[in-house]
């Protein structure tokens, strides 16, 4: 089994395909404006935009980006006007991360967790 996608929800889909297209996805489909995927910059997953109604209530998806270098990435999106909730930082569980939000409010988490991310040290055997 491998993991194609993720979809998240948006009132707005033009305004969140301009967010994410900000912070590094490439745009592969937009027929309409209630329905847009990208492709990640690496690897072959896919995330994609839905429109709805309304936002779902609580905490909702979190999504996950990995890339080599939190700091340096995180400068460079707030070089181009992303604001973020907290600044790169050292997890307990080993990883490094920084939050934001989308323009929906959907958690994004720019990471790094290295060999951590599928073999920490408490991984079941």
């Amino acid at each position: 089994m491998n993991l194609n996608q993720v979809t998240v929800p948006s009132l707005n889909v033009p305004k969140a395909i301009l967010f994410y297209q900000k912070i590094g996805l490439q745009l592969i489909v937009h027929t309409h404006d209630a329905y847009a995927r990208f492709e990640c910059p690496e690897g072959d997953a896919t995330f994609s935009i839905h429109q709805v109604e309304t936002l779902p209530k609580g905490s909702g998806t979190i999504v996950y980006f990995e890339v080599g270098d939190v700091t340096q990435k995180v400068s460079e999106l707030k070089e181009i006007g992303t604001d973020f909730e907290t600044e790169p930082t050292q997890q307990t569980w080993g990883w490094t991360e920084a939050r934001l939000k989308d323009p929906d409010g959907n958690t994004i988490i720019i990471y790094h967790a290295g060999t951590h991310r599928k073999n920490p040290p408490w991984r079941l055997k």
